[in-house]
């Protein structure tokens, strides 16, 4: 599967979402090339472990901006997030019985779904948070 490539289309014009963005893009990548590895390899679990503990970071950070600004779309990313989470619990507790069907249903998934929510989802407060002075 190909990595995702960053550029600057995927910047939401706040440095610290961007830089967490590309980290979370980075943690993907990593998993993208181990897509030959077995659903309960150590090092898959160890990466997606990384993966939701930054994640989970980030949309905190995210969350709190939404919520000091006032952002008005806020419970519609709380919901997208905390679905995102129980995906990857889901996730976790395949490869734990190795479901030999994880792996790359996973893979796919957390490669759309973070292309899709920063480039869809996220880029809706870019304008709002830039206006507000947050850079």
């Amino acid at each position: 599967m190909e990595k995702i490539l960053w550029d600057e289309g995927f910047s939401v014009g706040v440095q610290v979402l961007d830089a967490q963005h590309k980290q979370i893009i980075t943690i993907i990548n990593t998993l993208l090339e181990m897509n030959d590895t077995q659903s309960g390899s150590e090092i898959v679990s160890e990466t997606l472990t990384k993966m939701n503990q930054y994640a989970a970071e980030h949309f905190n950070k995210e969350e709190q901006y939404m919520l000091d600004y006032g952002y008005p779309e806020y419970p519609l990313q709380k919901k997208q997030h905390q679905e995102f989470k129980r995906k990857i619990v889901d996730f976790c507790m395949g490869a734990m019985v190795h479901k030999t069907n994880v792996p790359g249903e996973m893979f796919t998934y957390l490669k759309s779904w973070w292309t899709n929510h920063i480039l869809q989802e996220d880029m809706k407060y870019k304008k709002f948070f830039n206006e507000k002075g947050l850079k």
